[in-house]
Order: structure tokens, then C-alpha cells, then sequence
């Protein structure tokens, strides 16, 4: 019984695990946005504009009023002494007598209101925090860019796989059939012993690429829940099919459109670069400027022989007082001028590097574009490949078949066949993915 009622326990938790498994279906588009959802690269970079907008936050605060208070108390267990003449004390003898000035408690409560009033260091700071928070947002927008590719590919990975299995089932179930009308043939004694052994050496190929594609597409399929942000355990299938995405990606009007290289992201990020060296320098031309400050303090003073400050006959002294500080740089050895000729220096850099960027994301646009014509170019030219394939290896297997033709004959029009199937899968693939590099240059995000 005891047996019994831990077995049902255990099935009992094995149906909640089941339960709580979750199951995903995608579509490209769908993929694509649940990933710039929950993509472990794409939250941790929307994180750091949270970040980012946290330590604007910050740094504007610093000018904003400050308030402090506290409380000191200290214990003169040896009270400090000072010599005095013994003129100042009646009847005193000596010539100097020994006094001890203070209480044996003291206690002081204060607070402090500071505010400052004219920095030049601060006013570029807060221009910095502005700069600051757009790299971030950018580096949100190249990343979001760069998950979107990322997805295309994977997607496009697993729908290789599954085609490519697809395919080579097909052939194998073909050969199969071939093998045996074959070996039938064989016993009968019309062909030759060779005949049935170069088949079964292109069947034994053909298993064997099917089991490593089977194990591809296992490992696809993982790649693909890690881009999306999903549990390897848990469920997901893909709804499109890799020639309806192929068809759907045949758009040559994009290659017709004028590249602008200010809406590249890399050329985003190379000019707030620009600007953070351009605010650095001006950072270190405001330390020649005066700074002004001013506080307001308050607080209370207590002393006693005895530790009594919280008793109602305690007696605290308050005081209060208004500060302006005026700090006025004159004379630094030329050490703030060497600063700001090192940051005029890295802004020079930077300028540089700008224009290098914007060479360089030309020169990627070209690429890309070239890229994508290519492979629309490969993707139809495949296609007629594989169409001529097929026929030429239905005649050779007639002409196997009727004894018209060899063993090898009708083996290298299948292997003829077998590289145009995936001459034209890794067509339609190659499509897909440089369209969306190509996108991904344009700064196209659909």
C-alpha cells in the first residue's frame, strides 16, 4: 500500500512537470519579436538604458540642495589641562596653577543645507548624462539589430535541417526501392554483383547524411530557444516553410535604394563617440572657470560632568551660520592646458575614427548588396539545376532499370541530383540571410 501511494505521488508530480512545460509556435516575425522581448542579450542592453537613465539621475542631483545631519558625542575621560597664573585664583600660592577647561560629556546635534550655485564642471556633466543615455539607446537599437539577424539565421537553420531531412528521406525511400527491384534482378542473374553494391554504397552515404542532418537539426533547434530566450526542455515548432520565405525574401527593389549611412547604427555609435570627446574637452576647458557654493548650518551644543542629554534638565546651546565658498583657480604649472590638449587630441581621434566608420559602412553596404544579388542569382539558377538533375536521373534510372545504362552511370546522376538539392536548399538559405544583412546595413528593421 505504502508502495503504491508513493507511486502515485511521484506520477501525480510528474503530470504537474508536464503541466508546466510550456509549448511555443512561431512564425519568422513572431520569432523575431518574442526575441527582442526576452533574448538574454536584448533585456540585459534594455537594462542598461535603465541604468543609464539612473545615473543622469545622479549627476543632476549633485547641483540640486544637499541636506546632511548627524550627531557627535564624545567622552573626555581625561580632561585637558592648560597653566594659568595663580594670580587669577584666590589664594592661591603658586605661581602657576593647573586647570582643566571643558566638561567630561559633550554632544552636538547638526545639520547642514549646502547648495551649489555655479560650477562649469557641472553644467558639462549634465550634457555628458544626456550623451551617456543615448549610447545606450543606440547600443539598444544594435543590438535589437543584431538579435533580429541573429533569429533570421537560426530560423533559417532549422528550416535547412528540416528540408534537408525531408529530402533525404525522399531519396532514401527512392534507392531503397531501386536496391531491392535491383537485387531481384541480380538473383535472377541478369545483372552483375556490382550493380547491387555501388547502390548500397550511395544508400549507406545517404543514411549517414541523414543521421548527422537529424542531429543538426536537434542542435538547430537548441541554438534557436537560446536566441528566443527560451528553456532548452521546453517545446517549440516553426510555422513557415523555407520556400515561402525564400519567395517572400525575393525583394530586388531594396538593392535599388539609396544607402544613407547616417541611419547605420555603427555610424550612431561613432558619432556619440564624437560628442563624448567633444564634452570631455570641454569638461577640462570649465576647471579654468571660478566655482560657488554656499551652505547653511545649524545645531546644538550640550556639555555635562554627568551623562544627562536626554534628561528634560538638560541645557542645549543652538547655534547657526551661513557659508559661501568662491574657489578661483589661478596658476596650475600648464597642467589643466596639458589636459585639454590630450583631449583635443582624442577628439581628433575620434573625428577620424567617424570617418573611418563611415568609409567602412559604405564599403559593408556595397558588400551586402552585391551579396544579395548573388545569391537571388544562385537561387534561380539552382532551381533550373535541380530541375535538369531530376531529369537526367529519372532517365539513367530507365535506363538502369531496362539494362540500357552501368551501376556508375546511373550513381553519378544520382550524386549529380543530390548535390543540386543542396545546391538549391543552401540557395534559398543564403537568400534569406543576406537580405537580412543587407537590411541590417540599411538600417531596415522590417
Amino acid at each position: 500500500m505504502k508502495k503504491l501511494s508513493l507511486f502515485l505521488l511521484f506520477a501525480c508530480l510528474g503530470m504537474q512537470a508536464q503541466e508546466t512545460k510550456k509549448s511555443y509556435s512561431f512564425s519568422l516575425q513572431q520569432a523575431i519579436e518574442h526575441a527582442l522581448q526576452y533574448n538574454y542579450a536584448a533585456k540585459n542592453s534594455g537594462l542598461d538604458i535603465e541604468a543609464a537613465k539612473k545615473k543622469k539621475w545622479e549627476t543632476t542631483a549633485t547641483g540640486l540642495p544637499q541636506i546632511n545631519a548627524g550627531l557627535d558625542y564624545q567622552n573626555n575621560f581625561v580632561i585637558q589641562q592648560s597653566v594659568i597664573p595663580g594670580a587669577f585664583i584666590p589664594d592661591s600660592e603658586e605661581e602657576f596653577v593647573t586647570v582643566p577647561f571643558g566638561t567630561k560629556h559633550s554632544m552636538v546635534a547638526r545639520s547642514t543645507l549646502s547648495q551649489l550655485i555655479f560650477d562649469g564642471s557641472y553644467i558639462v556633466a549634465l550634457q555628458a548624462s544626456k550623451t551617456y543615455l543615448q549610447y545606450f539607446e543606440s547600443s539598444k537599437k544594435k543590438t535589437d539589430l543584431e538579435v533580429r539577424e541573429m533569429i533570421i539565421n537560426s530560423y533559417g537553420n532549422v528550416l535547412l535541417a528540416e528540408e534537408n531531412i525531408s529530402i533525404l528521406e525522399k531519396n532514401k525511400a527512392t534507392l531503397e526501392k531501386t536496391l531491392f527491384d535491383t537485387e531481384q534482378t541480380f538473383k535472377n542473374g541478369l545483372i552483375e554483383e556490382e550493380n547491387v553494391e555501388q547502390l548500397k554504397i550511395t544508400l549507406s552515404s545517404i543514411n549517414s547524411s541523414l543521421n548527422y542532418t537529424k542531429r543538426l537539426k536537434d542542435i538547430s533547434y537548441n541554438m534557436l530557444k537560446i536566441n528566443l530566450g527560451i528553456e532548452l526542455e521546453e517545446e517549440l515548432s516553426l510555422t513557415d516553410k523555407l520556400e515561402n520565405l525564400t519567395t517572400s525574401n525575393l525583394d530586388m527593389a531594396l538593392t535599388g535604394s539609396s544607402f544613407e549611412v547616417k541611419n547605420n547604427i555603427d555610424y550612431a555609435l561613432s558619432t556619440n563617440f564624437v560628442e563624448q570627446r567633444t564634452l570631455e574637452m570641454k569638461l577640462e576647458k570649465s576647471k579654468f572657470l571660478p566655482s560657488l557654493s554656499a551652505n547653511v548650518n545649524f545645531g546644538y551644543n550640550a556639555f555635562g560632568d554627568q551623562f544627562q542629554f536626554f534628561t528634560p534638565n538638560q541645557r542645549w546651546l543652538n547655534y547657526s551660520n551661513l557659508g559661501v565658498s568662491l574657489n578661483v583657480p589661478i596658476f596650475s604649472s600648464f597642467g589643466k592646458t596639458a589636459k585639454v590638449q590630450q583631449a583635443k587630441i582624442a577628439l581628433e581621434q575620434a573625428q577620424t575614427q567617424l570617418t573611418e566608420t563611415e568609409q567602412r559602412l559604405k564599403l559593408q553596404y556595397q558588400n551586402a548588396k552585391s551579396d544579395y544579388e548573388y545569391s537571388v542569382e544562385q537561387y534561380f539558377s539552382s532551381k533550373e539545376n535541380l530541375l535538369l538533375a531530376e531529369r537526367i536521373e529519372r532517365k539513367q534510372q530507365v535506363k538502369f532499370t531496362e539494362g540500357l545504362s552501368t551501376s556508375f552511370d546511373f550513381t553519378d546522376a544520382q550524386r549529380q541530383l543530390y548535390s543540386a538539392q543542396q545546391s538549391y536548399l543552401q540557395s534559398m538559405i543564403d537568400v534569406v540571410n543576406k537580405k537580412a544583412a543587407l537590411e541590417k546595413a540599411i538600417g531596415q528593421t522590417n
